[in-house]
């Protein structure tokens, strides 16, 4: 079949006016599997079908556009950088869209690519055209891209920020059209992953910019629409560089958290708990929610009644989060930070280990593991061991493989009983002969069937 479309191809390559064998070549193409593709990529010409987007015929140009996206598809990133940058330069500057997004989707490719970036990066001229002719872009497309070519390294941010295009992003950021605004916040988070990129926005004062508009959004009735995302932004911001700093020079942010856990709409209070669980995910992030002190356990009973009763995604959420906060790397198991999970695990109700069991127990394998991942979170704190082993039917429980149907829970279950299994304290707390079950189970793997032993039975045929 790829035999075939290669056939066409040069049969396309001979002709002046193709329009038949470039409908035939699309139609095969959708049932030629792209790993035949793959194989014969060597012999892919792909430069006559670039030529005829160059007619102005609108059929064939949307054909050629259709053939080259499943084409372009089984070329490595490398070779399409390396052998296709004039057609891509002139694919730039097309005057269809969809030549254009079909060009785009290439360079970002490319740019996803650590071997194929260092192409474009290494073409200083190149990189400049693309940056230009994507800045003539309003295309939604075109301003990831930017972001995505900003975050490669500090010259090609330094290539973006020349040509003005970073510049336009971040007016539109501070400007007054919400849904922009809510769009550039995601691209600007994406450039905050990098840490040139976060030296640039600090030095641009971005920063402190998104920190005023925060503080600012009360008065804005619109505010709905961004302040999500302008609160994801200082969560990533803090766990990449430095929880308490962050959170100590820009107050608005956990004011901004705790108040969105109070809200009735089930999106911001989606976020806080993401953003919470961010925080929370390293130990100097933990220890600024712990100094709020009264605050945080407030807000850990309010997760704890959402885990309870509200909507599934958003339980999950809770869940997701809760992990996140309860875990701790036997090495950092201090004390004081011992303490503070146990704390913490008893301020969520009255009984938070019976909470997650009764959710384990829902019909929703997501909820099921979700759950799971709390428990697994706590597995190696002696605290939460002993409250495991004090639980009347949490042992069997763990070591019931009959609860689990689907392979996700089984290994998440599996996840579980590695973590009691692993730690130092589980044989003294659990007694010797529970360890050696859960040993068993670890060594037996996650997906164990006890064989059904078979008795005959006298005078049967």
């Amino acid at each position: 079949m790829a035999a075939q479309a290669l056939a066409l191809l040069r049969e396309v390559s001979r002709l002046e006016a193709p329009l038949e064998e470039l409908r035939a070549l699309q139609s095969l193409l959708q049932s030629v599997p792209l790993s035949e593709l793959r194989e014969q990529a060597a012999e892919l010409r792909l430069g006559p079908l670039f030529s005829l987007l160059n007619e102005n015929h609108r059929e064939q140009t949307t054909l050629c556009v259709s053939i080259l996206e499943r084409l372009l598809q089984a070329l490595e990133p490398v070779h399409v950088a390396r052998n296709l940058r004039v057609d891509l330069q002139r694919g730039l500057t097309h005057p269809n869209d969809s030549v254009k997004i079909l060009t785009l989707s290439q360079v970002g490719r490319i740019v996803e690519n650590s071997d194929a970036v260092t192409e474009i990066l290494n073409n200083a001229e190149l990189l400049k055209q693309i940056v230009y002719c994507i800045g003539g872009e309003n295309l939604s497309v075109a301003k990831t891209l930017i972001v995505e070519i900003s975050s490669v390294s500090p010259e090609s941010l330094n290539c973006c920020t020349t040509s003005g295009l970073v510049t336009q992003l971040l007016r539109e950021l501070t400007g007054e059209d919400v849904l922009v605004r809510a769009t550039c916040i995601e691209m600007v988070t994406s450039l905050a992953c990098t840490h040139h990129g976060r030296q640039y926005l600090a030095q641009e004062g971005v920063i402190d910019q998104i920190s005023n508009i925060i503080v600012g959004a009360d008065a804005d009735p619109f505010s709905s629409f961004y302040l999500p995302g302008f609160v994801k932004f200082f969560g990533n911001l803090a766990i990449m560089d430095s929880p308490q700093q962050i959170c100590e020079r820009y107050p608005i942010f956990m004011e901004k958290v705790f108040e969105m856990t109070e809200s009735q709409d089930p999106t911001m209070i989606g976020v806080a708990v993401d953003t919470i669980g961010i925080l929370g995910s390293n130990v100097e992030g933990k220890q600024v929610l712990q100094k709020t002190g009264t605050r945080f356990e407030r807000l850990l009973m309010k997760i704890g009644y959402q885990a309870k009763n509200a909507s599934t995604e958003l339980k999950i959420r809770c869940l997701d989060a809760l992990s996140s906060l309860f875990y701790l790397p036997p090495e950092q198991q201090t004390d004081d930070l011992l303490r503070m999970t146990e704390s913490w695990f008893s301020s969520l109700s009255r009984d938070p280990l019976e909470l997650f069991r009764g959710i384990s127990n829902q019909p929703f394998p997501e909820l099921h593991c979700a759950a799971l991942k709390v428990f697994t979170a706590i597995a190696n704190q002696p605290w939460a061991q002993k409250l495991m082993f004090n639980s009347p039917g949490f042992v069997e429980y763990v070591m019931d493989r009959s609860v689990e149907h689907d392979k996700a829970s089984k290994d998440a279950k599996y996840e579980l009983v590695k973590a009691l299994a692993n730690s130092k304290t589980i044989a003294e707390i659990f007694g010797n002969p529970n360890y050696l079950r859960l040993r068993t189970y670890l060594s037996e793997g996650p997906y164990y069937v006890k064989p059904i032993s078979t008795t005959a039975v006298e005078g049967a045929e």
